[in-house]
């Protein structure tokens, strides 16, 4: 009769209180199921005997479901953690013209795929063809959903059923667990490998070429190292070799830039970006298709980019393929924005991220001390808030070897352990992430400001603040 399972309620019980009797009645018996069901698990696995801890973790489970349903999942944080370019946080910061491209394009109907000049059927690819010609020197363009779509697109269109010949130096592994070779098995396309690890040369290539009697090769594809190093006893050939040798033979050179930047970097790190190609030159070297992402350098919204030779464009755009991976009206209307704003020479200072990275060292160590004396002033007793030299970086699968100084606000709590601090701004109203380093919490002020639109130091300052009130209690 003591049982504790008879201490749970029953779902007509449950769902008739509130918070639940708020909400309609389908929805509130299953949140009351759902409830029930975890608690009845934690009472199974010996948690919970006694009837006020059962009641008790009843009401948690119902109260955190209630909150599911009425607070948004995705939502802005601030990124303290010193990657720029931060995959799980959304990487490039859209930029206010961005954002207000979106809003005005989402406010109603649009002109997608019709074409204002005479009212007939347009395409999507319209709105950011010419701007994309005009900064890469391409003769044609094409944009889809992201950058391993754009690699898988222009596989598939260009070598199913047939091989492509890749340096196995190469065959790397991109975000999330996808390996290029897999991406090609996807698209259809066998894979050659030549040369090592460490070193591969022309005449590697040229005897895969000379291998190939039933001319099953379609193409030779590069990939550009973007998320790791090699260095030391390293060789590989220059694009414009690689582009006269595939041209001989009839065959495009695919090349995955990754990043994808459209112009030089301005940073005061010297040589801090010599490893990313810019997509222009890579086609003026001899590429006939390069591949890139929207969202890492171009500094706009997640999208894959082909641009190129004609010919090869027009063979992706014709692939089935690409209308399941094409993108929507919002995207183009961020894009559009962000390579006009490239366009005319502006996105050192209107796209964040590459705003950021074009800041100056000491910029970055003026503001983070303004923002480490107003959380000094207003935090309580037991708050230790110093200023630290760090480095940030770009992240998001570009140059490793990049480090940009920055400086951190270094934040420790008497009482809390590191990870105990970063729970607590995680809870906040606006998360904030930073970098746990023993007791202490590292929010690094160059990322800080990225994703901030530009507010100053007393905006940004009451962010973190209501963050890190939570903690002084």
């Amino acid at each position: 009769m003591n049982h504790p399972l008879r201490h749970l309620p029953a779902v007509e019980t449950l769902r008739r209180q509130r918070p639940l009797a708020d909400f309609p009645e389908s929805l509130a018996v299953t949140l009351a199921r759902e409830a029930i069901a975890a608690v009845r698990a934690q009472i199974g696995q010996g948690e919970l005997s006694l009837a006020p801890a059962i009641a008790a973790a009843v009401t948690h489970e119902v109260a955190r479901r209630a909150a599911l349903v009425q607070q948004p999942s995705l939502r802005r944080i601030l990124n303290g953690s010193g990657v720029l370019l931060h995959t799980n946080a959304g990487r490039a910061p859209l930029s206010a013209g961005a954002i207000a491209a979106i809003a005005d394009t989402a406010r109603g109907y649009c002109n997608l795929e019709l074409s204002l000049d005479d009212g007939r059927r347009g395409s999507r690819q319209d709105h950011v063809k010419t701007l994309l010609c005009w900064l890469t020197g391409a003769e044609d363009a094409l944009v889809v959903n992201n950058g391993a779509a754009a690699v898988l697109l222009a596989l598939h269109a260009l070598a199913a059923g047939k091989q492509v010949v890749v340096s196995r130096g190469e065959l790397v592994e991109i975000g999330g667990g996808f390996r290029i070779p897999e991406v090609m098995t996807a698209a259809g396309s066998g894979l050659v490998e030549v040369g090592t690890t460490n070193r591969t040369h022309l005449r590697d290539y040229e005897k895969a070429l000379a291998r190939d009697k039933h001319q099953q090769i379609a193409a030779l594809l590069q990939v550009h190292r973007s998320n790791f190093a090699l260095v030391g006893f390293t060789k590989t050939p220059d694009l414009s070799e690689l582009a006269a040798l595939a041209h001989t033979h009839d065959l495009p050179v695919i090349v995955d830039v990754g990043s994808g930047a459209l112009e030089g970097l301005n940073s005061d790190v010297r040589g801090a970006f010599d490893r990313e190609p810019l997509v222009a030159d890579v086609l003026r070297q001899g590429a006939d298709l390069a591949l890139f992402s929207g969202d890492k350098l171009v500094s706009g919204p997640q999208a894959g980019i082909l641009v190129g030779k004609r010919a090869f464009v027009q063979q992706a755009a014709q692939s089935p393929m690409a209308r399941a991976l094409r993108v929507d009206n919002l995207t183009l209307a961020a894009l559009e924005h962000v390579l006009r704003v490239h366009l005319l020479g502006r996105a050192a200072t209107e796209l964040p991220a590459l705003a950021a990275v074009a800041q100056s060292v000491e910029a970055i160590a003026q503001l983070a001390e303004k923002l480490a004396i107003d959380l000094r002033t207003q935090l309580p007793d037991g708050w230790h808030v110093v200023v630290e030299p760090s480095e940030a970086q770009l992240g998001g699968g570009t140059d490793p070897l990049v480090r940009l100084p920055s400086s951190s606000i270094v934040l420790h709590r008497l009482g809390r352990s590191g990870p105990q601090l970063q729970a607590g701004l995680l809870a906040a109203a606006v998360p904030v992430i930073g970098r746990v380093r023993g007791d202490h919490v590292w929010l690094d002020v160059r990322t800080l400001q990225a994703g901030s639109h530009g507010a100053d130091h007393a905006a940004l300052g009451s962010e973190l603040l209501d963050g890190l009130r939570s903690l002084s209690a």
